[in-house]
C-alpha cells in the first residue's frame, strides 16, 4: 500500500463545516512491543500504513505526529520528543489551527482497524474520544491552547486531559484493536 493511494471508498465527513487534519501520533518508543511498531504487520500492511488509509478516507490532509518518517508529511511533538501522546496531539492542533483546519482526528500508528466513518460517529459537541483509547479522538482546535497550558502545568495523562476538555467517550464493540505487545498481532497466515 503506497501512501496516497487508498483501497478504501471515500466516506462522507461529518459535517461541511468541519475541516479534518488526519494525526498519526508516532513519537512513542515501543519499549513493550520491542521493535519500531508503526513498520509492524497487519494483514500483511505495516500498521502507519494501515492508519494513513483510514484516515485518507475522512480527512483533508495527515501528518505523522513525532517522527519522520519517509513518504508522510511529518512534524515534530509539542513542546518537545518525550511527552507521551500528548505532545503529538499537541502539535497536531497547533499545526491545525494554523492552517485553517477546524478539527483533528488522532490516532495512534499502532491501531490497525479504525472504522473508515470514524470521524462521524465520534462527531457532535466538542471533543471525543474512544472510551478504551483515548489517543483515539476528535479535538476541535480551539483546544490548543487548553492544551499548552495542560503540559506547561506538568500534565501528561492523557485520560486527564480530555475529562478536563469535556471529552464525550464513545464505547466502540467490538474495541478497537491496540497493538502493544507482537502477541497483539494475529499470527500471519
Amino acid at each position: 500500500m503506497q501512501k496516497g493511494r487508498s483501497t478504501t471508498p471515500k466516506v462522507r465527513r461529518p459535517r461541511r463545516s468541519i475541516r479534518l487534519l488526519g494525526a498519526i501520533l508516532a513519537g512513542g518508543q515501543a519499549r513493550r512491543f520491542g521493535s519500531d511498531k508503526a513498520h509492524a504487520r497487519y494483514n500483511g500492511f505495516r500498521l502507519i500504513d494501515l492508519v494513513f488509509d483510514h484516515f485518507s478516507a475522512q480527512c483533508e490532509a495527515i501528518v505523522v505526529c513525532g517522527r519522520d518518517e519517509p513518504g508522510f508529511d511529518c512534524i515534530p511533538d509539542l513542546p518537545e520528543a518525550g511527552m507521551g501522546p500528548l505532545g503529538g496531539l499537541n502539535a497536531a492542533l497547533h499545526h491545525a489551527r494554523a492552517q485553517g483546519f477546524s478539527h483533528v482526528l488522532s490516532a495512534g500508528c499502532d491501531a490497525p482497524n479504525l472504522p473508515h466513518d470514524l470521524a462521524q460517529t465520534l462527531a457532535g459537541d466538542g471533543a471525543a474520544i474512544v472510551q478504551s483509547q483515548p489517543v483515539v479522538g476528535l479535538w476541535p482546535v480551539e483546544l490548543a491552547p487548553v492544551l499548552a497550558s495542560f503540559l506547561d502545568d506538568g500534565g501528561r495523562a492523557l485520560y486527564r486531559f480530555a475529562e478536563g476538555a469535556g471529552a464525550r467517550r464513545i464505547a466502540f464493540d467490538p474495541p478497537l484493536l491496540n497493538v502493544n505487545t507482537p502477541g497483539d498481532l494475529p499470527p500471519t497466515a
